[in-house]
Formats: structure tokens, sequence, C-alpha cells
């Protein structure tokens, strides 16, 4: 019965459907405005590439293979645009809660930041400079990363170790009790230590593969990249111009509602850095 529960005409559910056909329609109006465009290209960016991978041409005569549909394409849009808004903001969220706990990394940070662009802007060229603000990330990710689990089918009989699995069984993947697995990333799983990533995310734990926020393999997040990017860029603007501390209100209370966020919010103190100097 639980399951059936989003099939239900409730006010939640039509509301959802509701925005999921306008954003349905929305993205088909964009795609349609790129086929009726005059010329052989379909543009440089994300949806250029993948229309030019959905949409059949001729070489030699035979027609390509066509690798994405067109509910592909409208599907890894939708993905696209959600890393970029609510997944970051959560991920930002979650960083700022761990350097107010932790600010002699707040202070790393801050210190690596000024280091590389001093009063400037971040730029992106030089955003992969920083070294320390992404391990700090990727430990963000690691014990509180936005999404706490995700799905797979199996596509054919199976085993995993001596586990036997059958064709077509839903398997449900649970990153946030794989991240904080002591046989997997050390007797200090369920602390803060970014140095775990200073050799990078491979050799952070006993295997190779072990950081799954963003899933591996070919269906791994297509907006993981800019995911990152636009982190790093806000918290270098953040570190650069305020300290923070968290508010004596702050209830830690971790929930998943889809994704995982504070149940009461994340009151900090800010103090403006001119201010303190």
């Amino acid at each position: 019965m639980e399951g059936s529960i989003c099939y239900l005409p409730t006010t939640s559910n039509r509301r959802k459907w509701k925005l999921e056909r306008k954003l349905r329609g929305t993205l088909l109006q964009i795609i349609q405005s790129r086929l009726g465009s005059e010329g052989s290209l379909y543009g440089n960016d994300l949806l250029g590439l993948m229309l030019e991978a959905c949409i059949p041409t001729e070489h030699g005569g035979k027609q390509q293979q066509i690798s994405l549909s067109m509910d592909g394409i409208i599907h890894e849009c939708k993905t696209f645009f959600f890393a970029s808004h609510e997944t970051t903001a959560l991920l930002l969220t979650w960083t700022v809660f761990l350097l107010s706990v932790y600010p002699e990394w707040q202070e790393r940070l801050r210190k690596e930041v000024l280091r590389e662009f001093g009063k400037d802007n971040p730029s992106g060229d030089n955003l992969s400079k920083l070294k320390e603000m992404t391990m700090v990330l990727l430990e963000t990710l690691r014990l509180y990363g936005p999404a706490v689990f995700t799905q797979r089918k199996t596509m054919t009989d199976m085993a995993v170790g001596e586990i036997e699995i059958p064709k077509g069984l839903g398997i449900i993947i649970p990153f946030a009790i794989m991240h904080r697995d002591k046989k997997v990333w050390g007797d200090d799983a369920d602390e803060f230590n970014p140095l775990r990533f200073q050799n990078g995310v491979t050799k952070a734990a006993k295997v190779p593969h072990a950081l799954l926020s963003f899933s591996i393999g070919p269906r791994s997040c297509i907006g993981q990249n800019f995911a990152m990017m636009e982190a790093k860029s806000v918290m270098a603007v953040i570190l650069q111009k305020f300290s923070f501390t968290l508010s004596p209100d702050y209830v830690h209370a971790p929930v998943d509602l889809l994704t995982l966020r504070p149940k009461f919010g994340l009151p900090v103190i800010l103090r403006r850095l001119d201010v303190c100097s």
C-alpha cells in the first residue's frame, strides 16, 4: 500500500504532476527550438551534445545508433537542473555546518582561498587549485551527502558475493550507511577528516569506489562537475568575506526528505571579516 500512495490523486501529488508536466513542456519547447534551428549543429552546450547523440545522422549511407531517447534527454536535463540547485544548496549547507564545528578547517580553507584569489572574485580557471576545499567538500558529501540512497534494477541474474540476485529485482544502495562503514573507511569513519582525500577519491578508502555520492559508471550524476565547481565558487566568496559559527539555537537533526537536510534549518552567526579585523 505504501508504494501506491504516489499514484493517488492527493493534493500534493496533483501539484507534483502539474509541475512535472510544466517542466517537461518547457524542456520540450527548448528542444524543439534547437531541432528547428537552421544548420546541422544543435549548440555546443550540454543539450546540444545530447541532441547530437539522440538524433540519427547519415554516415556512409548508414544511420548511427541512437544512444539517447528524447525521454532520456529530458531526464538528464532535469537531473542537471536539480543538481545545480537543491543538491548543491544542501552540500553548501552541510559544509558550512562542518566548518562551523571545525573552525581550524574553516581557517585553513580561508587561507587557501586568500592565497589563490586574494580579494578578487574566484575564477573558474583557478578553482581547481583549491585542493583543501575539494577535500572538505568530498568529506562533506561522505558524511552528509544530499542523496542518501539510489536505486538500480538487475538486467540479468547475478551474484554479489554469496548472494544470488534474480533478474528484474530492484536494489537500494544506501549511501548514508556505506559511507560510514568502518570496514571500508577505517575506525574514524564517523569522524570529519578531510585529509583522507588528500591523495584523491580512489585512495581515500580501502576500495577505490567507496564514495558514491555522485554514483559511478555510465549512469553517474551528469551534474557532478558543475555542482563541485559551483560549491567551490560560493564557499570561496563566503570565506573571503565572512567567518561563521553555529547559533546556540541550532539543533542537530538531519532528516531525509528526499534529500538530507537539517530538520530545523541551519542558523549561523556571520561576522564580516573587515569588521573583525
